[in-house]
C-alpha cells in the first residue's frame, strides 16, 4: 500500500532514505544519550574504557566544573538530538526545532570544551580530537536534513 491513512487524511509513505537517515541518527544520539548518561553518572571507569590513557576520574571532575549553562547546553544537544530522530523517524515537523536547538546546544556545550580544554594527554590527538567536530556536523547535517524534508512535505 502506497499511502496510508491517519487522522481523516491520506499520507503519502515516507521516503526510504528517511527511515535510513532516522534510524542512523537514533542510533547516533542514542549512543551520544548512553555517553552523557554515563558520564553524568560518574563512571570513570566508562570514560577510561572509551577514552584510553585519559583520566576518568580527572575527566568526571572536569566535566563536574562546568557552569550551569554549558552543562545544560550539553544536555539539550545530546537530549535533543535522541527526541529529534525520534520525531523525525514518526515525520513530525517539530523534529526541525528539537534538531536546531540540538545543533545549538552541540555549539555551546562544544564552545564551551573547545575554549577550556583540558590538558589530559591523548584526549586532543587522533580520533579524540575529530570528535567534537564531527558531532557538530552530523547535528547540522540532521537539522538541514530535517529541514528539507519538512519543505518537501514529508515531515508534517
Amino acid at each position: 500500500m502506497d499511502e496510508a491513512v491517519r487522522d481523516g487524511a491520506v499520507r503519502e509513505k515516507a521516503p526510504a532514505h528517511l527511515w535510513i537517515v532516522g534510524i542512523l541518527a537514533l542510533l547516533w544520539n542514542g549512543f551520544g544519550a548512553y555517553d552523557y548518561f554515563m558520564t553524568r553518572t560518574r563512571g570513570a571507569a566508562y570514560i577510561e574504557s572509551m577514552m584510553p590513557g585519559v583520566d576518568g576520574s580527572r575527566l568526571v571532575d572536569y566535566i563536574d566544573s562546568f557552569p550551569i549553562w554549558a552543562s545544560a547546553a550539553w544536555g539539550l544537544g545530546v537530549w535533543g538530538g535522541l527526541l529529534g530522530a525520534i520525531l523525525l523517524l514518526m515525520r513530525h515537523r517539530l523534529a526541525v526545532l528539537v534538531l536546531g536547538l540540538s545543533l545549538v546546544g552541540a555549539v555551546v556545550g562544544i564552545g564551551y570544551l573547545l575554549m577550556r580544554p583540558l590538558d589530559v594527554p591523548d584526549m586532543h590527538t587522533g580520533f579524540n580530537a575529530v570528535v567534537p567536530y564531527l558531532i557538530i556536523l552530523i547535528a547540522a547535517s540532521l537539522f538541514l536534513y530535517a529541514r528539507s524534508q519538512r519543505a518537501r512535505g514529508v515531515l508534517r
